[in-house]
């Protein structure tokens, strides 16, 4: 069993009497990536904010690194690398004179030139180091934030929404370092809109208004969303109502959705089997395949399809 970085059992947190999270439960092992992905206002933030110390949970229980936050010390901080949301270092000072104030501050030896440089370069901020933050635009303000949180190579990573405003060349460029580091044994707590990005996790949490829809790996979600395999399929014929209430008979079709009148997508134990038994099940009913194929949803089809599911549910 791998050792888990990080626990939370039942979190709750309320902001003038109002749930802002509740009942959040969830494991991180040692050396993963977790993604915590969720719209703007689900209680991402809060929910980090927790997991550095920063603010109290009303409810439930935390381990980080074997310790409750509240319980940290010096020794243990700087164990942590945090990347809040907003820009906290000093506007007046430059790119590299931030840089450098934040590795002071978790005592790196003063011969840090090359930790500096790979910081600088990963961020694409060495042609503007030596300009006022002040003088800089607000991606390159997340950019810096980003390399401060880096710089002393920390054991454990929180990083709120680390690229947003980001473009997606640079953005490929983070997770590739980022998956550097989990290869390294360095353990990722990642918060973020882009549900795309949970592609690159090994498990990704879904928060909805303050509540954990799920946990599962990506391949989980796409099970959850959508019970086994997707394929495309197009006809010449109009697809009639009952030729899909037929098809959802079929004990190897787990959903059938009709786009438009000659294409449908239908949800299956297995593709490489099912598109087989598919061309077949056409046939038979006088109505060919014009196409088929099997599909992989995207990751935005699949959060709005665990939202659906939930909200219907509720």
């Amino acid at each position: 069993m791998n050792e888990m970085a990080i626990r939370t059992r039942g979190l709750r947190k309320q902001y003038k009497k109002e749930d802002a999270v509740r009942d959040v439960t969830f494991d991180v092992a040692a050396g993963s990536i977790f993604g915590f992905i969720g719209p703007s206002g689900s209680g991402k933030t809060t929910t980090i904010r927790m997991l550095t110390g920063i603010e109290k949970p009303d409810d439930g229980e935390i381990s980080v690194l074997g310790q409750p936050p509240a319980k940290f010390d010096q020794r243990m901080r700087g164990r942590i690398g945090y990347m809040p949301q907003n820009f906290v270092l000093y506007p007046d000072l430059t790119v590299r004179e931030n840089l450098n104030f934040a590795a002071s501050i978790y005592g790196m030896n003063l011969r840090r030139s090359k930790e500096m440089k790979t910081a600088l370069e990963l961020v694409e901020l060495v042609e503007h180091q030596h300009k006022p933050v002040n003088q800089i635009s607000g991606g390159m303000q997340r950019r810096l934030s980003l390399a401060a949180t880096l710089i002393h190579s920390p054991t454990l990573f929180f990083l709120d929404e680390p690229t947003t405003g980001i473009d997606p060349v640079l953005r490929q460029k983070f997770w590739q370092r980022f998956k550097e580091l989990q290869a390294d044994g360095r353990t990722l707590f990642i918060t973020t809109q882009y549900v795309s990005e949970a592609a690159y996790c090994d498990q990704v949490g879904l928060l909805i208004a303050g509540r954990l829809l799920t946990v599962d790996s990506p391949e989980g979600l796409r099970m959850q969303a959508y019970g086994g395999d997707m394929i495309r399929a197009e006809t010449a014929q109009h697809i009639s109502d009952g030729l899909i209430l037929d098809l959802q008979e079929e004990t190897y079709v787990r959903s059938v959705m009709r786009r438009d009148p000659h294409r449908i997508e239908i949800g299956v134990e297995e593709a490489g089997t099912d598109i087989a038994r598919l061309i077949k099940w056409f046939e038979a009913r006088s109505t060919a395949l014009t196409f088929v194929e099997e599909y992989v949803p995207s990751f935005d089809d699949i959060f709005v399809s665990l939202v659906k599911r939930h909200r219907a549910g509720e």
